[in-house]
């Protein structure tokens, strides 16, 4: 069985390596063929909401043309600006949509990884979804942003107020601690972890209602106090997030 998850030698990272990463980005060629760079992946850093419409924001290459593009080939689009910021504005979608982020430089393209999740039309979550690694929450989410799990790992992540800050775990009985990184994000691994279970952050507690069946590329329903997804990676590994309401834990 493919494995989303790959786990690292540290309790507080999960690293996408071997049969869990994705092929390497090509280099950008000139007209002799000879390597001049690496066309890099866009990173969505923000979204806004106005009125009907989902405003996403990030930095790519500078001049490069950054999409968003679903299964059918629909694209929502935008220039880098000389400095590499991007603004792309979309409707917000009738339900679920799963989203691929790709830059184009040239003649050369690629493809991110990550998936850009919007669930209910952007009233539900928003986030980024990493095979072999953690959710990153784009809406304002709970102090237990995601938790994310295949057939044999848990991993619990979210965003404090600033890097470097301590963040204690409790689950399954163990008590973990993880260290938040840029912009306040932090991810844990959690130990054995049954659906059912409580994981508490401070006095906070959240009810992990375990992964769900697999019936379609993308599956997104409700789940507890949150929204469950099931969804594919780039080598065909099914990989389940939880994101719970922005309410729960409290």
């Amino acid at each position: 069985m493919k494995r989303a998850i790959c786990v690292a030698a540290v309790v507080t990272a999960l690293a996408a390596v071997g049969g869990c990463s994705p092929a390497p980005d090509q280099p950008k060629r000139d007209a002799a063929g000879n390597a001049t760079g690496w066309t890099q992946p866009p990173r969505i850093l923000s979204v806004q909401r106005a009125m009907a419409t989902l405003i996403f924001t990030g930095r790519a290459e500078p001049g490069a043309r950054v999409a968003l593009r679903n299964d059918e080939r629909v694209a929502y689009a935008a220039a880098a600006d000389p400095d590499g910021r991007f603004e792309i504005r979309m409707a917000a979608p009738a339900g679920a949509l799963l989203l691929r982020p790709e830059t184009q430089v040239g003649q050369d393209a690629v493809v991110s990884p990550e998936r850009l999740l919007i669930i209910d039309g952007g009233r539900g979550p928003i986030a980024i979804l990493r095979p072999g690694g953690p959710a990153r929450r784009l809406d304002p989410g709970p102090a237990l942003g995601a938790l994310d799990s295949d057939d044999q790992s848990r991993l619990a992540s979210g965003v404090v107020g600033a890097a470097g800050q301590r963040v204690e775990i409790e689950a399954a009985g163990e008590q973990l601690q993880a260290l938040s990184a840029d912009q306040g994000q932090w991810s844990v691994l959690l130990g054995a972890l049954a659906p059912g279970a409580t994981v508490r952050l401070g006095d906070q507690s959240f009810v992990w209602p375990g992964p769900g069946t697999a019936g379609a590329p993308l599956v997104v329903e409700r789940a507890g106090e949150g929204w469950r997804v099931g969804w594919t990676g780039p080598r065909g590994a099914v990989q389940w997030t939880w994101l719970p309401d922005g309410s729960a834990g409290r």
